[in-house]
């Protein structure tokens, strides 16, 4: 299908929808409504192409007319170069969308190789990821934070609330390197240690039914580094899903209650992402092709302290300011990655 034939039946099925609403029942009208919130951004967009289009070829016409050529000219060569301009635009807004992009993500953070040094760093990119989202005036709320006795983490987990927080740290699933002289090195040796992200998707309880029977809920007496957050009663929750035999601890409230509740909340997210995973394949291909699966055992970026880089390695980008990342600066890697992930889907679609 041409992208004309696309852009026509866009129009054609805003007038549906507008028409549709006129009748619509309560159920009906909200699921109408959501489809038009998404299409009329693209019909706006249809109709500035087709005024450029209109413009270009009238300003064309008066180009064999020596007393008007002057005059059409600035005009044409203007309208002629904004039409593909335009054109790209449309394209990039009918490329298939990640369903759970728009919503909200439960982020984690564990160390994985090196020992101290992982679980320090690991508390380090927790930190920048907090940076990233307050900028971004999100709400970042930590579930889990197991503090390690040099003030790292064991683990760290958190959920982050705002439109489309999904869609901008989908791409940051993977291995962690960083390279550097540990403090707690004398001989001034660069060690390498790797840690672990995972950032899911936000899900509700519609979109994973748990059954209760299928669940095992462990409770036990919370603990931390040096005696920290200590409970003299068993607060902390370990749930476990039969069925897939995933496993999500909780201790950071005092409330056994409150820490069920955060733990069934993760639980669910990492319930749904696996689903998503299975029944998705395409999209699963499509982003191992380009920017990674998401997987935890993929080794997505580099930290070279001694060297002030940052390398992504799925996409060859190097940037010389690890300071500004540490600090939370994400944009340039986020955007570059979402800009590869864009390039990629419409040379599928444009080869189609």
């Amino acid at each position: 299908m041409s992208i004309a034939d696309k852009l026509d039946r866009v129009l054609t099925r805003v007038e549906e929808i507008k028409h549709l609403l006129s009748t619509a029942d309560g159920g009906q009208f909200g699921a109408l409504s959501k489809e038009l919130a998404e299409l009329e951004p693209v019909a706006e967009k249809v109709q500035v192409l087709r005024a450029a289009e209109r413009a270009r070829d009238e300003a064309e016409a008066m180009l064999a007319d020596p007393e008007l050529r002057e005059l059409a000219e600035s005009e044409y060569f203007e309208q002629r170069d904004l039409v593909p301009v335009l054109e790209r635009e449309l394209r990039l807004m009918l490329l298939p969308r990640d369903a759970a992009d728009e919503r909200s993500a439960i982020l984690e953070v564990r160390p994985a190789a090196g020992g101290d040094e992982a679980a320090l760093f690991a508390a380090e990119l927790f930190r920048a990821y907090q940076r990233y989202a307050e900028g971004k005036r999100w709400r970042f709320e930590v579930l889990e934070y197991d503090e390690s006795d040099l003030g790292g983490v064991r683990g760290a987990t958190a959920e982050i609330e705002g439109k489309g927080v999904f869609a901008r740290l989908k791409f940051e699933s993977g291995v962690h390197r960083v390279q550097r002289v540990p403090a707690t090195e004398t001989q001034g040796r660069i060690h390498t240690s790797t840690v672990t992200v995972a950032v899911l998707p936000q899900a509700e309880e519609v979109d994973v039914q748990i059954n209760e029977g299928d669940l095992r809920i462990d409770t036990y007496r919370a603990s931390g580094a040096g005696g920290q957050h200590v409970n003299k009663t068993d607060s902390a929750v370990r749930i476990t899903h039969l069925p897939t035999g995933v496993a999500v601890a909780m201790q950071e409230e005092k409330s056994q209650h409150k820490n069920r509740a955060k733990a069934m909340k993760v639980l669910r997210a990492r319930l749904f992402e696996a689903e998503r995973s299975r029944v998705d394949a395409t999209r699963a291909a499509d982003r191992k092709s380009q920017v990674g699966t998401g997987d935890r055992s993929e080794r997505i970026r580099t930290y070279n302290f001694p060297q002030g880089r940052v390398t992504d390695h799925r996409i060859g980008l190097t940037l010389h300011k690890i300071d500004r990342v540490m600090l939370g600066d994400l944009d340039e890697l986020v955007d570059a990655l979402s800009a590869e992930e864009q390039a990629a889907l419409l040379a599928a679609a444009e080869g189609e």
